[in-house]
């Protein structure tokens, strides 16, 4: 029986349809292009590779070892991963190294260390354990000091825009494609064997990804592509720009504060030998890997980037930021409303007025993933947008008229001098919803009275639309920077 740590679990802010689809038998290829693949969510499948012929002769338990040695021979050179931060694997380059070593060399190291593990389960039995498995001088001394933290991470079976990486090519023979893949152009086949647990930093890949688990266990964490703001990716000028700056041994919350929410919108699933999980492409995912587990991994293209045409990514880059502005716009509003309603109440019910994000925290009218997003209020930079925030559309309309009549300068000077952004956004935005209360004639006398306070009208409406448009240029900086971790200065 698993240990309760290591079972699967989803996390409360998961949306159901992004949820990982689970599989007890392998799906025809058919179903997997017409119900699975397109929709672009995860999916396990269990006992994929039972039966296999890597499943049978790669298991280091009954040996397997001894095998991959035989098949792949003493001479062949593969690339590992070396890690400067133990058994943690970052993206960043400053933390690993690629060294090449022989093939022959980590499975030697492999046998001794699971000599180590015989011996010591034997000994806590008191049994002698017959002759371990031994490796010449020479080849103990290549296993390399502190070869724990080395990793035959995607090291190339199939490779086809580089047939020449294909270092384990020979490999080929012993897997068998699932049969709901029948007929991907596959990009890459690759071979992932941990002598030691290892961890991998939290990373998603520009294709689909089906990863196999051949001997041992694996745990994957899942993250949807929209969960990106949580996880601050790297900037996308970067050389690791697919993996997440957060630090998964330890978080520095205060440096990135939406990531205390990360588990929230997480899903992790247990794969042992046998099993496979469909990542689509874009997914975020962090692998932990027990002792001795192999895998292999098919990449393909998806739909999607196999018919995309260059010429069009600017276009696609324009509507893609466009969304994401228009949806961080109106949750953005949503933030204030909710905070402001909330204000009025504590207010009306005589307690504090002021409330910090770990009060809105505990308030289950506010959504976490609002909260998240809101690291720093821009309503609370805006005092006028406090102030009109609350007021009913129509109210405020007559507030405005009776300014225009009474303190004309008052209002003058708010709009042109105290005004922010946020409180340009929502003035407009209570003036449409005026608009959709009161007839073209209303309309008409409102805008032409409202105007009489100032000495020129058409200041008013430049110093309104140029806030609206700092406002938007603030709300297209947080796109940015969640989604890009890109800072751009507003243009002159």
């Amino acid at each position: 029986m698993q240990a309760e740590e290591d079972a699967e679990f989803v996390g409360a802010r998961v949306e159901a349809g992004l949820r990982a689809a689970r599989f007890s038998s392998p799906p025809s290829s058919e179903e997997f292009a017409a119900s699975i693949e397109p929709k672009n969510v995860p999916a396990v499948f269990r006992g994929v590779l039972n039966g296999s012929a890597a499943s049978s002769r790669w298991d280091p338990l009954h040996g397997g070892l001894d095998y991959l040695l035989e098949k792949v021979g003493p001479d062949v050179a593969v690339e590992a991963m070396m890690s400067s931060t133990g058994h943690v694997f970052y993206g960043d380059l400053r933390s690993h190294e690629r060294v090449s070593i022989p093939f022959s060399t980590f499975m030697h190291s492999c046998k001794s260390y699971l000599g180590g593990l015989n011996a010591a389960d034997d000994s806590s039995k008191d049994k002698g354990i017959g002759e371990e498995p031994t490796c010449s001088e020479e080849m103990c001394s290549a296993s390399l000091e502190n070869s724990e933290q080395l990793y035959l991470a995607q090291v190339s079976i199939l490779n086809t825009e580089n047939k020449e990486r294909c270092s384990l090519e020979v490999l080929k023979e012993d897997i068998q494609e699932p049969i709901f893949l029948k007929g991907r152009p596959f990009s890459s086949i690759n071979f992932w064997m941990s002598r030691a647990h290892m961890r991998s930093s939290t990373h998603y890949d520009p294709h689909h990804n089906l990863l196999c688990v051949v001997a041992g266990c694996k745990k994957v964490t899942l993250w949807s592509p929209s969960a990106s703001p949580f996880l601050y990716p790297m900037p996308v000028y970067g050389e690791a720009s697919n993996h997440s700056c957060v630090s998964i041994e330890e978080p520095d919350y205060s440096s990135y504060t939406r990531a205390k929410y990360m588990k929230e919108y997480s899903e992790r699933v247990v794969l042992n030998c046998g099993d496979a999980l469909f990542i689509p492409e874009g997914w975020y995912h962090q692998v932990d890997s027990d002792d001795l587990t192999i895998a292999i991994n098919f990449w393909w293209k998806s739909r999607i980037m196999t018919e995309m045409l260059e010429h069009m990514d600017a276009y696609y880059l324009r509507r893609i930021l466009r969304r994401l502005v228009d949806t961080e716009m109106a949750l953005s509003n949503s933030i204030c409303t909710t905070r402001l309603k909330v204000m009025i109440h504590l207010t009306r019910k005589g307690q504090l007025i002021h409330l910090t994000r770990k009060d809105t925290s505990s308030s289950q009218s506010i959504e976490r993933k609002k909260i998240a997003a809101d690291d720093s209020s821009l309503l609370e930079k805006d005092p006028v947008a406090k102030i009109i925030l609350p007021v009913e559309p129509l109210e405020l309309r007559s507030m405005l008229l009776a300014m225009v009549h009474t303190f004309p300068r008052t209002l003058e000077g708010l709009v042109l001098n105290i005004l922010g952004p946020t409180g340009a956004e929502i003035l407009t935005r209570k003036f449409d919803e005026m608009d959709q209360q009161t007839t073209t004639e209303e309309q008409t006398e409102f805008y032409k009275t409202f105007y009489t306070a100032f000495d020129d009208q058409y200041a008013a409406m430049d110093a309104l639309l140029n806030r609206k448009e700092l406002f938007s240029f603030q709300v297209f900086q947080s796109v940015l920077d969640q989604y890009l971790r890109v800072h751009v200065d507003r243009p002159s």
